[in-house]
This record gives structure tokens, C-alpha cells and sequence, in this order.
């Protein structure tokens, strides 16, 4: 069977590294490798010896795309995925991906995504999300319908052939926030990306930092997005209502109203015959 490198970047974070690696050492798949890069930890990452275990380093802060794509650069594997070093696999995360990619009927390339758990700060799961089954090769992910019930919000747990990677220039090194959208929108064109309806990864809370709660990185890096893929944005415009009125909602809700207000407006400056409309009722929905 087809081997599997888990990336995991890290900055600065010992405690939560070390049970991310080991949830990814103890994957049921038995080749499974582990890579961590250190992204310029004030103090260099030091981790028991293990054998499928690898540990390289910045020497100074890159940011995480561009420890990603020094791992996948590393990575001996035919395939790779990615893991947070505040996130933890479950055993069999590896193993049913590669059981999928071993037996998908989509035209190749194909990846896979699956499911994940939202879990609280004492460790329960609060949330769980499943992927489409199905986003064709060709399509742009995200911007496309969803069937009810699957979400767009595991993009953690893509397993990837790795040239695929490598072929589209891997993470976007220019973005510090949205990355991963930002990635997808340009595999998915090149590549199928197929659903597992299984819970494989865990999204942990904690006190420490996230990007993600970082409004001002979120709201320059949402502006980014639209500036990069504009013309995208305006080729799909129910998906691109749906990421608006999605963008509204978390400018609502982390105190800046003004944000979500601009990001209305500009919806309605780009399309606002086609796609006012979509964005109001998204809005609703939420």
C-alpha cells in the first residue's frame, strides 16, 4: 500500500507538538512517516527518537505555508497530509484515506478529505463535520454546492499525492491567513478530491494563539483572497455570496461590524444583479 507523510509545522508550542506527533506515530497504517518543521521556535523542537520520525528546522520564522511546503519538499512518500501541531489524528486517519485513493472511481489525480471533531477545552466533542463526496476534478471546491448535510470545514485532514502539490507551487507563501482556501481553489481544478463520511480529526481549543483569532490578519488576509481571485470569485457567484455572507457572520460575531458591512458592499459592487440576492438569503441561513 502507498505510503503517507504527516507534515506537521510548529511553532513555540512543546506541550501540544508532542501529542500531535504522537497521534500521527501511532497511525494504524504502519509506514507512516512523520515530518515536523520547526518555524523558528525560540527553543529548536526536541522530540524522542523514533524511526518514522523526522525533525528538520528554520532558523528563523517563515510562517506556516512555508513550512509546509518544506515538508512536502522533504517528504519520501508518494502521498502527504498535514497536521497542526495543537490538532491530534486518530489512529485510523491514514489508513482510510489510503483505502479510498485505493479504490475511487474519479478520473486521477484524486485526494481525500474526511471528517472532523470540533472538541472544548476540557476535550468533548462539541461539533463534528463531514466532507462532500465528491468535488470533482475541475471544480473550485468551496465556491461550488454542497449537498445538505457535508461541509467545507474539514480541510485539515486533505491527503494529497504529493507532485499534485508540487505541480500547483504548494501553499501560498504570500498568505498568513485563509491559506488553505486558497489552496484548495487551485487543486481542485487539477485534482479530485473525494469524502470520507468518517471523523478522523480532532480540532483541539486551547488558551494558546491561533491565526484564526487574529482579526486583523483575518480581515487583511480576506481581502487578499478577493484581490488574488477575483475573477474566480466572479465566475461563482452563489459560492462567492456564500463566502461573503460567511465572512459577515465571523466580522459580526469578533466586534467589527464595519468589516462585514465593507465586505456587503463590495459583494454588491462586483455582481449585485446576479448575486445581491444569494448573499441575502445566505445571511439568513446563518
Amino acid at each position: 500500500m502507498t505510503a503517507c507523510t504527516v507534515v506537521v509545522p510548529t511553532r513555540d508550542r512543546p506541550g501540544l507538538l508532542r501529542e500531535a506527533v504522537d497521534s500521527a506515530l501511532a497511525q494504524t497504517a504502519a509506514d507512516t512517516r512523520v515530518l515536523v518543521v520547526d518555524d523558528g521556535s525560540d527553543t529548536p523542537v526536541a522530540l524522542p527518537a523514533h524511526p518514522r520520525l523526522t525533525v528538520v528546522r528554520h532558523l528563523r520564522p517563515r510562517g506556516v505555508s512555508a513550512a509546509r511546503n518544506l515538508g512536502t519538499s522533504l517528504a519520501a512518500t508518494e502521498l502527504v497530509t498535514f497536521l497542526d501541531d495543537d490538532d491530534r489524528l486518530r489512529p485510523g486517519m491514514v489508513q482510510r484515506s489510503l483505502e479510498v485513493l485505493e479504490t475511487a472511481a474519479a478520473p486521477g489525480p484524486v485526494a481525500v478529505l474526511s471528517g472532523v471533531a470540533v472538541l472544548d477545552r476540557d476535550g468533548a466533542e462539541v461539533d463534528a463535520r463531514l466532507p462532500p463526496d465528491l468535488c470533482p476534478r475541475g471544480a473550485h471546491f468551496s465556491l461550488e454546492p454542497v449537498q445538505e448535510g457535508r461541509s467545507y470545514f474539514g480541510k485539515q485532514t486533505l491527503v494529497v499525492p504529493r507532485e499534485v502539490l508540487l505541480d500547483i507551487r504548494g501553499f501560498d507563501e504570500c498568505f498568513r491567513s485563509r491559506v488553505v482556501t486558497e489552496l484548495f481553489w487551485r487543486l481542485n481544478p487539477v485534482c479530485a478530491i473525494v469524502g470520507v463520511p468518517e471523523v478522523t480529526y480532532e480540532l483541539r481549543a486551547h488558551e494558546g494563539p491561533r491565526i484564526s483569532t487574529d482579526r486583523r490578519l483575518r480581515q487583511r488576509s480576506f481581502r487578499q483572497l478577493v484581490a488574488t481571485h477575483g475573477e474566480l470569485l466572479r465566475a461563482h457567484p452563489q459560492g462567492y455570496a456564500e463566502l461573503l455572507a460567511q465572512h459577515a457572520r465571523t466580522s459580526v460575531g469578533a466586534g467589527q461590524p464595519v468589516a462585514a458591512l465593507l465586505a456587503t458592499a463590495r459583494h454588491a459592487r462586483l455582481d449585485p444583479r446576479r448575486t445581491t440576492g444569494g448573499l441575502r438569503d445566505a445571511l439568513r441561513r446563518g
